[in-house]
């Protein structure tokens, strides 16, 4: 089964990481088959002053 690598903006809660983990679980084993026991999750929270789209890093956006 799969292991996920989900980055996202740091701020998330743990609550709604859990909610996440969950969906996306949920929608591997409904998709791939299998146990959800057999789906990883790793999440990685990146600070906007670390993530570039289009060469403008986010934490400049809106400035």
């Amino acid at each position: 089964m799969p292991t996920l690598r989900v980055e996202l903006f740091e701020g998330r809660t743990p609550q709604q990481k859990a909610e996440l983990a969950k969906e996306l679980t949920e929608a591997c084993v409904r998709v791939l088959g299998g146990s959800p026991d057999a789906v990883d999750i790793l999440f990685f929270d990146v600070a906007k002053q670390d993530w570039s789209t289009g060469g403008v890093m986010w934490s400049d956006k809106g400035k």
